[in-house]
């Protein structure tokens, strides 16, 4: 078996401060990150995505002035995953990194799928982001 974890990023041609605020309201999700989930229900302060996962919820790090956008799944066995995410300033744009973990048990080939997945999603959210006025 590899590495526990890996990095995946990408860079955009927009603020870091747009960028965050764009993922940091998961409105969005089904947008850029359709394998998490296609329905989006906000309850007070927590948020459920359902899609491919069954009805998840998701916590995502309080606002701040720093990109962290750190945030827990929690699948419907009360399995907790965190997914660590920061945006930094570069150049004229910014950066976004994820955090991808080996999920327990998971062969080289499923967790190269899972980097993957997310490669995708932050090359969707690239493509959003950078086609948006402004």
């Amino acid at each position: 078996m590899g590495s526990d974890s890996g990095h995946v990023s990408e860079r955009i041609a927009r603020d870091a401060g747009e960028v965050y605020a764009y993922v940091a309201d998961l409105a969005h999700i089904p947008q850029w990150a359709p394998g998490l989930g296609d329905a989006v229900e906000r309850a007070g302060d927590d948020w459920f995505v359902t899609g491919a996962l069954g009805r998840v919820r998701v916590v995502l790090a309080p606002v701040n002035d720093f990109g962290v956008l750190d945030h827990y799944v929690t699948v419907e066995s009360g399995q907790e995953f965190l997914n660590p995410v920061r945006v930094v300033p570069y150049g004229t744009g910014c950066e976004i990194t994820f955090t991808v973990r080996r999920a327990e048990g998971a062969t080289d080939a499923e967790f190269a799928r899972d980097a993957a997945a997310v490669a995708a999603d932050l090359a969707r959210l690239r493509e959003i982001l950078e086609k948006r006025g402004g």
